[in-house]
């Protein structure tokens, strides 16, 4: 009889990995002891998925400043959840080929909509502080949207007693890379997040018997 492993609560699926072979591949998450860790799984007995899984770890660890413990798991260096916000940089990895190399994004981004350049500073404890290189209401206006942004996609806080463009990590912690993928997405955040509900409605995974 086949045993069944206890992989933990899938938090986020791709059902067709359009950079190996359409395989499904989804993000568990899994509590050991104190800490969140995350699985990267597929249940596919295709040559080369596990290289790919293992890709995908790599990717995720680079782009959101994961680190990989035992067994194939991965976390946050604070051993917080975040959640959403590693759901963000699960998808993000799997738009990577495994041959692609991957860098962490910058902390700066240019908001197409303002045309301005949006900077965000980290200035310790989990705090970070959004700016631009504009003046006047206008830009400050969207400082504070995008600022509200980033607060959406990676459950962030509001540290409002300092500026309405300053937020936080409830652990207390820098998470700087994190940080630099989410703020590619921050200036479309109501777009993401549509986006996301719909692909979730469609996600399904598949039994291992009707993988190929």
């Amino acid at each position: 009889m086949a045993s069944i492993v206890n992989i933990g609560r899938r938090v986020e699926l791709v059902p067709i990995d359009t950079h190996f072979k359409d395989i499904t591949i989804a993000l568990y998450r899994q509590q050991v002891h104190a800490q969140a860790v995350y699985r990267v799984h597929t249940y596919s007995q295709l040559e080369g998925a596990t290289n790919r899984i293992q890709a995908v770890v790599k990717s995720m660890c680079i782009l959101g400043g994961m680190q990989e413990t035992s067994d194939g798991l991965i976390c946050f260096p604070c051993g917080e959840r975040h959640e959403a916000a590693c759901r963000r940089v699960f998808l993000e990895a799997c738009k990577h080929a495994s041959d692609t190399p991957v860098e962490p994004r910058p902390l700066h981004t240019l908001d197409k909509k303002s045309q301005l350049t949006i900077f965000v500073e980290s200035v310790g404890n989990g705090i970070y502080n959004v700016s631009s290189n504009g003046e006047g209401r206008s830009a400050t206006r969207r400082v504070t949207a995008i600022a509200g942004g980033l607060k959406k996609l990676g459950e962030m806080n509001s540290d409002a007693e300092n500026s309405d463009a300053s937020i936080n990590f409830s652990c207390g912690h820098s998470h700087d890379a994190l940080v630099g993928l989410l703020l590619v997405r921050a200036p479309n955040v109501r777009v993401i997040l549509r986006q996301e509900e719909v692909s979730a409605s469609r996600g399904v995974l598949s039994a291992p018997s009707q993988q190929t």
